[in-house]
């Protein structure tokens, strides 16, 4: 496998761990709530989802790529509609009602397992964040190296915990949460639709046949 691949892979694990969604946000409030060691474990038992769903994903863009170019723009075309959806409501996020308090978890790990493995939007972010970095360079991917790539995307994940981790309990990281929360959910709405942009750039140039 050449370099340039797994290292996209490495990125698409990173991009999918770190980039504020669901999971990323439920461990911001957490940690502000309830501190780093709670973070901590909520993240350890969302690995196990991030696993299958990540591995799930790399079957599907490999197996489709198998079958040709003109399905993988299409899936390529899907994802980048459905990140710059996900970023639009993302943007579009409002302020919790006043006074609105966040649910104590007792079992940050058991949670986490449980939010990983059951989070709708897991399969579909992990699809279209993994064809968006790994378009570039569809024309290379084969099954053998399937392996790899989910090594390389659990490296990825793993680093993006690591930073989650050391950021989330510390104090001004929960005082700035608790004060911006409506802020970071609308950033991580751009970097939805920046990823969108990037799929949709090699996405619809194929399907329209100026493929380079």
């Amino acid at each position: 496998m050449e370099s340039s691949i797994f290292l996209a892979a490495v990125a698409a694990g990173f991009a999918y761990g770190i980039t504020p969604g669901p999971g990323v946000l439920a461990v911001l409030g957490i940690g502000a709530d309830q501190g780093r060691r709670a973070g901590a474990a909520f993240l350890g038992g969302h690995l196990v989802g991030d696993v299958l769903w990540a591995t799930i994903a790399l079957v599907a863009i490999v197996g489709v790529h198998a079958i040709g170019p003109l399905v993988f723009d299409l899936l390529g075309l899907v994802s980048g509609l459905y990140l710059f959806w996900l970023g639009l409501r993302a943007v579009r996020t409002r302020p919790r009602a006043e006074g609105a308090a966040r649910a104590r978890v007792r079992r940050p790990l058991a949670h986490g397992v449980v939010f990983g493995l059951t989070n709708p939007k897991a399969y579909p972010v992990a699809v279209a964040t993994f064809t968006a970095l790994l378009s570039a360079r569809a024309s290379l991917l084969h099954w053998s190296m399937l392996p790899a790539l989910v090594l390389a995307s659990l490296l990825g994940g793993l680093l993006a915990y690591a930073i989650l981790v050391a950021a989330v309990g510390a104090p001004a990281v929960r005082r700035f949460h608790r004060r911006h929360e409506v802020l970071i959910a609308r950033m991580s709405g751009v970097l939805f639709m920046g990823f969108a942009v990037n799929a949709l750039s090699h996405a619809v140039p194929g399907l329209m046949g100026r493929r380079d």
